[in-house]
């Protein structure tokens, strides 16, 4: 997992966040309970990581593979598996855990395992389908979840507890989450001691990508900047003679922009691209400082409807989009409290991989309690609500 380290989010608040442990501390033992195995898939890439079920400390540093392909059939279960299945092994052998495959609590035991992907919701539907199978003939995985990666990340930033995230980059999805209380009293013992308890109801909104949503994300920013920069070269209302020379600088002639812009197939990231531009603008031109408002206010409105109407509720925002600093952040901090004046900013306490490793920790203990619909979040074997 992501160490403590030192940052400074939208709470304003700097100092330690509260954390999983550093990856390396403690011992390297898998303890009564084993190993629990953490994945996190995207477009940057795969990661893989090691913990100890009893505590989730993790042992030692993640594994990282080049992303995952996507098919016609969805995310391809085969490449994926191709990576995965000797990262494991080779973070069991660093952890002196000998062979895996070993029968589920049996001393080195993989006890649980959690994969994290992007599109797993509306492209999973093949590692669904082949990943439970293989895991258990090939590592003695039995407990697996499998989480859109916005779940993974709602895991790494808050834990098990309601709320809210809004992953902000290229794009902005948020994901808030309305968790039913823990039972009274859990088994000790039996079939139904390690039994997820399932419940309450995952809050989307937006997500929909930049030709449709994703508003207030980098690709929103960006093309609202070379919009503001194309009206003042035609010499429209609402140009900025700013964002024209940053235009020209970083892409040559304005002219010549759609030639170099609608061919590409990775237009969102492009777009994306310009939105430090704006930013760099924003102190002392309005249109750019406008522009950042406008999206301050559509991420504002994105988190409000993701929160659960609860007085507090923790509302974590991540991604690089925050990275813009100031002409972003202030407005964001006024209108979250105009628009949700029941959230309280927070700042995220880890990563996607931090919650693949929380998710399947808890699935070991038979403590989740992440809401668990199918889609966001699907596990094997199921419970029996679904």
């Amino acid at each position: 997992m992501s160490g403590p380290r030192e940052a400074t989010g939208l709470s304003g608040a700097p100092g330690r966040a509260a954390g999983p442990p550093r990856p390396g501390e403690g011992d390297a033992r898998g303890g009564a309970r084993g190993w629990v195995i953490g994945v996190d898939s995207g477009g940057s890439g795969l990661r893989v990581a090691l913990a100890r079920a009893e505590d989730g400390g993790q042992v030692g540093d993640a594994i990282r593979a080049a992303p995952v392909r996507t098919g016609p059939g969805g995310i391809d279960a085969g490449h994926l598996l191709a990576h995965l299945l000797p990262a494991v092994r080779e973070l069991l052998s660093r952890a002196g855990a000998g062979r895996a495959g070993r029968r589920p609590g049996e001393p080195g035991a993989v006890a649980a395992m959690a994969v994290g992907a992007a599109g797993m919701a509306t492209l999973g539907d093949e590692l669904r389908a082949r990943l439970p199978e293989v895991l258990a003939a090939e590592l003695g995985i039995r407990r697996l979840a499998l989480a859109a990666d916005a779940v993974t990340a709602y895991a790494g930033a808050l834990g098990q507890r309601t709320g809210a995230v809004v992953a902000a980059g290229t794009g902005v999805i948020a994901l808030g989450a309305e968790l039913e209380p823990p039972p009274e009293a859990a088994p000790a013992s039996g079939p139904a001691a390690n039994a997820p308890v399932p419940g309450g109801r995952w809050r989307r909104a937006d997500g929909w990508g930049h030709l449709l949503g994703d508003c207030g994300g980098g690709a929103w920013i960006g093309r609202a900047g070379l919009e503001a920069a194309l009206r003042a070269h035609d010499g429209r209302r609402g140009g900025s003679p700013a964002l024209l020379a940053r235009l020209e600088a970083v892409f040559g002639p304005a002219a010549g922009l759609p030639a170099l812009l609608y061919p590409r197939t990775d237009r969102a990231a492009v777009l994306g691209s310009f939105a430090p531009e704006v930013a760099a603008c924003a102190g002392t031109d309005p249109v750019a400082a406008g522009i950042l408002r406008d999206a301050a206010r559509a991420i504002a409105e994105t988190a409000a409807a993701a929160c659960p109407p609860a007085t507090g509720c923790p509302v974590a925002f991540t991604g690089g989009l925050l990275g813009l600093g100031p002409p972003l952040l202030e407005p964001l901090r006024a209108e979250l409290s105009r628009l949700a004046p029941r959230a309280r900013p927070v700042d995220a306490e880890g990563g996607p991989l931090d919650g693949a490793l929380r998710i399947a920790g808890a699935l070991a203990v038979g403590g989740l309690r992440l809401p668990v619909d199918g889609d966001l979040l699907d596990l094997r074997p199921r419970p029996p609500a679904l």
